[in-house]
């Protein structure tokens, strides 16, 4: 598939204050490619994508997003560490600064949309400093066609200026990098930073306000794949948990790996046109849809390669979380449009570290909420600096830092539609078995697939379940292609009281972590407690 959004249209960006030098307008992805070699700002690897560093902060930064506080959010947004509040006349004194840096200089423009569901469609123009910035936003978004694009009127604009520092006394940001939502203006301000993943997630970000407050429809941080028989799946996992690889099934087509919405109508609908995927350690044997993917038209960020062009995976001296950003259609067996109908399965991952939840267990809509608005993984030694033993790791919602209401608004809504629709909710863990890390060994990833692949079969229907005592889960007690002794993760350990004192432990800090949820919880989210 080439490019399907050229036009000779050309447009003008002084009604945003711009007056650039030179307008690049809906550059094909080999235009940017060259544009950004020929700048000196990439270079190309063996398989053809296009590699770039983004410098100073490859990553996100969590403390530096801010939204304007004003009549549209004072009221609705959970504000706090997550959702920084920022002043409205600061943030106008701000954009005309870094429209005043933009002004006179060459610029790349891109209008495209977020939402695969025309019903729910937002268009965006996004205007960046570099071509390969401009790039990251036509792989990751919706790619309108050239008969879109000549009438197209852009909901929202996303300025992204990673060469503009902030002064912070002055501009009333906490350093000299920002990212700042502006729902009134609809105007996403990024600046002093050029990891790209502030793009994608300002405007998710923004969505993830939009969509349940204006259009009733729940927002999703998880990855989504449909069977033949219609039926959606649903991912929810943090970094670590599976999400991507146990989406990623050959039987059955990817709806999209990261964002999604969960519409009234019982259907859900892909954020994104690409895919944004960690490159730590990959592999052609453990990902092969992700490894075929780096091709043409994809840019690597952060990663080491030779003289020749070949990539080191395992080089992680610029940063553990190197990337690769493709549009969707480098996958095979995706849904077009990435669009699914009636979802029946909905799967929360986690990689327990500590050995103590089961690898799959039914959850109740109590149950459902309490875990989603927890969000819970482990952190295992050497993720970060300063972690020697595992800890547990909380995200509301899967995905805490994109989320600017409170939690419980999305977990009441993600249990009204399990009521409404009977769709099953598991809670799989994908960690470790026989005893906590460095002890146990982590669930085979054969083990964890016909565990899916039995739930999305009805094959758990019928089977015997018998009640985690510490946690209140519902657990098989039998599976096809598991042993019965790894559904039993009390089992499994040589020290059943080492268990015991371990399960209480993390009961513990479940119940710590919701304590700043409590006061806003009903009393069906508030019955999926730890009951031991």
């Amino acid at each position: 598939m080439v490019d399907n959004n050229q036009t000779t249209k050309t447009i003008s960006l002084e009604d945003y204050g711009i007056k650039a030098s030179k307008i690049n307008y809906q550059l094909t992805s080999q235009e940017l490619h060259e544009e950004t070699l020929a700048k000196g700002q990439g270079k190309e690897t063996n398989t053809g994508a296009l590699a770039i560093n983004t410098g100073e902060f490859t990553g996100r930064s969590p403390k530096d997003r801010f939204i304007v506080k004003d009549e549209v959010t004072a009221d609705r947004v959970w504000w706090g560490k997550i959702n920084i509040p920022f002043e409205a006349d600061k943030f106008d004194a701000l954009y005309d600064r870094v429209v005043a840096y933009l002004n006179g200089s060459e610029v790349y423009v891109r209008d495209c949309y977020a939402c695969a569901d025309i019903n729910y469609k937002l268009n965006i123009r996004v205007i960046n400093e570099h071509p390969w910035s401009n790039m990251f936003a036509l792989n990751m978004f919706l790619r309108p066609n050239a008969e879109e694009l000549e009438d197209f009127d852009p909901d929202w604009i996303v300025v992204n200026a990673p060469g503009f520092m902030a002064i912070p006394e002055r501009d009333g940001t906490r350093q000299h990098n920002f990212a700042i939502l502006n729902f009134s203006k609809k105007i996403a301000l990024i600046g002093g930073t050029s990891y790209t993943g502030e793009i994608k997630k300002g405007i998710f970000s923004a969505l993830n306000f939009i969509l349940p407050v204006f259009q009733n429809t729940l927002p999703m941080h998880c990855s989504a794949n449909v069977g033949d028989d219609g039926e959606t799946a649903i991912f929810f996992g943090l970094s670590g948990t599976g999400k991507t690889t146990l989406s990623a099934d050959p039987d059955r087509k990817l709806i999209g790996d990261d964002e999604h919405g969960w519409t009234a109508e019982n259907s859900v609908f892909n954020f994104e046109g690409g895919c944004y995927a960690k490159a730590i350690d990959l592999s052609e044997e453990n990902e092969p849809d992700i490894y075929r993917a780096i091709k043409p038209g994809a840019i690597l960020e952060n990663v080491i390669m030779d003289e020749n062009g070949q990539v080191d995976f395992s080089d992680v001296s610029i940063t553990q979380n190197t990337r690769v950003s493709y549009p969707i259609y480098h996958i095979d067996h995706i849904q077009v449009p990435s669009i699914g109908h009636n979802p029946k399965n909905i799967f929360f991952l986690t990689a327990d570290a500590f050995g103590v939840l089961p690898p799959i267990s039914k959850l109740t809509p109590g149950q459902a909420a309490y875990h989603f608005i927890s969000g819970y993984t482990a952190k295992i030694a050497g993720t970060e600096e300063g972690i020697e033993e595992p800890l547990p790791s909380f995200s509301a919602c899967f995905g805490a830092p994109f989320m600017p209401l409170h939690p419980t608004k999305y977990a009441e809504m993600l249990s009204s539609k399990m009521l409404k629709t009977g769709v099953n909710v598991w809670l799989v863990n994908t960690g470790w078995t026989g005893g906590p890390y460095g002890v146990g060994s982590r669930m085979k990833l054969k083990y964890t697939r016909a565990m899916i692949t039995a739930a999305l079969k009805d094959q758990l229907k019928e089977v015997a379940y018998e009640q985690h005592p510490i946690f209140g889960l519902s657990v098989p007690q039998s599976c096809p292609n598991i042993p019965s002794e790894v559904l039993n993760p009390r089992g499994t350990w040589a020290d059943k009281t080492a268990y015991d004192i371990k399960a209480k432990e993390l009961a513990t800090s479940f119940e710590e972590n919701f304590k700043q949820f409590a006061d806003y919880a009903n009393e069906d989210i508030l019955s999926g407690a730890p009951i031991g």
